[in-house]
């Protein structure tokens, strides 16, 4: 499959973190140097200052306190007498996310310059960088560290499965550890013990770039763009129905229209933003809501990791809504029953409601069982979806009226939220001559099978989880008519053309990890 290009970059005013990036489709590090000066140096307590006088947040989607977070790693450093590690979250789980890949390819030394600047103030042992992308992404920050002495020293780069809670810190963690790139399942914060069991100051890559920025502009300059209470500028991921999809640096408080207006975007129906653990607000709203923590939250929103998703006209919402809920179920990491039952009903209730085979029973189902998981999972995986749902159901109130009682809003579902790659997915099916209506396998897989009025089997549309593969397999095996079978799942445009695959790996993708060597520590001070 062909690498897509590096994400187009654009900005509202001044250009900070894509400065540059209007005349070069990637900045080297002499270009690096020319535009934004050497990478700087500071103590931990200098870098925490500026940081709190600017209240600068974390931009991976949580915006916790970044100078919070680096006293934590100093402090727990200091009582333990040990030397932390600096770790870069550059996977970005989410699809609809391409703004720390744009940095990563476009702009590598913005971030490598924020992750050096950060261990050099913490004297930190390691730099370690978790990415996915087949490759692309790691190559690039490769060749960067190649040509800076003090990066190729002590950095380290973990390939990590493509997967939505790959990103999440804790998934981050278990990656680099050597372990499944999963949630661990409990609270852990890696500022007490992260990489190798070391406090750990981790952080997107957004975030170390705008830490680079505050270094080089100090705080009055980083303060001169944006509003009083959240100074600086933010990226934006705007795709969807975008006529020109685009990361797009904007100072806080600008209209999230005015975004909206440069990427050629229509929104019709709605606009997701924050992701798919985000909020969505009516077309209205989101064309006067300042692109703000505050004035998003205000709005019914939310910032989280800057991503924007409008739907045109032209497309089902419901039916939107319906498939990124069962790609949600199946990327869990099925850990706990909010994940492994709750995330499957909700999905279930929102494809029935989609199709118009559900009615309101569908509709009081899903309220329910996304109500029903919030604050019950072992990581925040459920919440983010329960906010998903029930806010697409106060939007597309029109939408879903027609579903309701006409059974459809008469468009197709043209799939404009963008979802991560599928090819070497395996799904349950049936042969319909065969099958006797037995039942037997919705009593192994009732995430995945539930039962019509006449016994038979009804299959929830989407792949079967890693944490389903082995209960899957019984299901075949345990068919009467030999009627269930594996099958992988085609990509979207055609089918795979390849062979049903016998047997399912039992555990999560492993992840790489590549050193750049010689690899040595940086001098303490």
């Amino acid at each position: 499959m062909k690498e897509p290009a590096a994400p187009e970059a654009m900005r509202i005013g001044r250009a900070r973190l894509t400065a540059g990036l209007d005349r070069y489709e990637t900045i080297d590090l002499a270009t690096h140097q020319e535009i934004f000066g050497p990478m700087r140096r500071m103590t931990a307590r200098q870098l925490v200052e500026m940081a709190e006088s600017v209240d600068l947040r974390g931009r991976g989607g949580a915006g916790f306190p970044v100078g919070r977070k680096i006293r934590a790693v100093m402090q727990t450093a200091a009582a333990r007498k040990c030397r932390p590690v600096v770790l870069v979250n550059g996977t970005e789980g989410e699809p609809g996310s391409t703004k720390d890949k744009m940095l990563l390819l476009r702009s590598p030394y913005l971030v490598l310059g924020g992750a050096l600047l950060t261990a050099r103030a913490l004297s930190a042992r390691e730099i370690v960088i978790g990415v996915t992308g087949g490759g692309r992404v790691a190559k690039s920050v490769v060749e960067a560290a190649k040509a800076e002495p003090d990066l190729r020293k002590i950095l380290r780069i973990v390939e990590v499965p493509e997967r939505f809670v790959s990103g999440e810190g804790g998934a981050l963690v278990n990656a680099v550890n050597g372990k499944a790139a999963l949630p661990p399942g409990r609270k852990r914060r890696a500022s007490d013990t992260g990489v190798d069991g070391l406090p750990t100051y981790l952080s997107n890559a957004e975030t170390f770039a705008q830490l680079a920025v505050l270094a080089m502009l100090g705080t009055e300059g980083y303060a001169s763009d944006g509003t009083a209470e959240e100074p600086g500028t933010v990226l934006l991921t705007v795709g969807g129905s975008a006529g020109r999809p685009a990361v797009v640096e904007v100072p806080t408080g600008v209209p999230l229209g005015n975004v909206m207006d440069i990427c050629e975007v229509t929104a019709h129906d709605g606009v997701l933003v924050g992701g798919y653990h985000g909020m969505w607000l009516t077309a209205e709203v989101a064309d006067e809501v300042p692109v703000s923590r505050a004035g998003l939250d205000a709005a019914g929103g939310t910032l989280g990791a800057g991503i924007v998703l409008p739907l045109g006209a032209g497309t089902c919402p419901l039916g939107e809504v319906a498939r990124i809920v069962r790609y949600l179920a199946k990327e869990s990491s099925g850990q706990c029953g909010p994940c492994k039952l709750g995330l499957p009903g909700i999905a279930r209730s929102m494809s029935a409601l989609a199709d118009g085979s559900g009615g309101m029973d569908a509709l009081d189902a899903a309220r329910r069982a996304a109500s029903v998981v919030r604050g019950r999972g072992a990581c925040s995986h459920p919440d983010g979806v329960s906010r998903f749902v029930l806010s697409a159901l106060d939007v597309f109130t029109d939408d879903l009226a027609a579903h309701l009682f006409r059974g459809s809003c008469g468009q197709p579902v043209r799939g404009l939220l963008p979802l991560s790659p599928q090819d070497d997915e395996a799904r349950l099916q049936v042969d319909w001559t065969r099958c006797q209506g037995h039942g037997l396998c919705r009593s192994v897989v009732p995430e995945l099978v539930q039962l019509d009025n006449q016994g038979y089997p009804v299959f929830l549309d989407m792949p079967v989880p890693f944490w389903l593969e082995k209960e899957a397999q019984q299901a075949v095996a345990m068919c009467p008519a030999l009627a269930l079978r594996l099958t992988p799942s085609a990509p979207s445009g055609g089918s795979s053309g390849k062979s049903p695959r016998a047997a399912l790996p039992s555990t999560a993708p492993p992840t790489l990890q590549l050193v750049i060597p010689p690899r040595r520590e940086l001098p303490e001070g």
